[in-house]
């Protein structure tokens, strides 16, 4: 394994990050729900919204993701539940490991 990220996983966290910040979440918010105000008003959500992309993002031996929208759409659905109170449709409930702040 690198010592680096490779450009691929800095690539992916660098998409994340745009994606999260564009607004352009993975699962379709409900109508009204403002991510972006209940994520201003408690900045640790956003801390666990990246944390959980990060776990669950796998790398192969040349330290390239290999499940990049699985991440994705893992982190989406926790940003889906901390401001519904649900999970997406489907989505199966977070495993402790994935919502970890190390």
């Amino acid at each position: 394994m690198p010592a680096r990220l490779s450009r691929g996983a800095s690539g992916a966290i660098r998409r994340f990050a745009g994606w999260l910040t564009r607004g352009s979440v993975g699962h379709p918010m409900p109508e009204g729900v403002d991510y972006w105000q209940e994520l201003r008003e408690s900045p640790s959500q956003m801390e666990i919204c990246f944390a959980v992309f990060a776990h669950v993002l796998e790398l192969d031996e040349e330290g390239e993701p290999v499940n990049e929208d699985h991440a994705g759409r893992r982190a989406a659905a926790w940003l889906y539940r901390y401001c519904t109170g649900e999970l997406p449709p489907g989505e199966p409930d977070f495993e402790p490991w994935e919502c970890a702040l190390h």
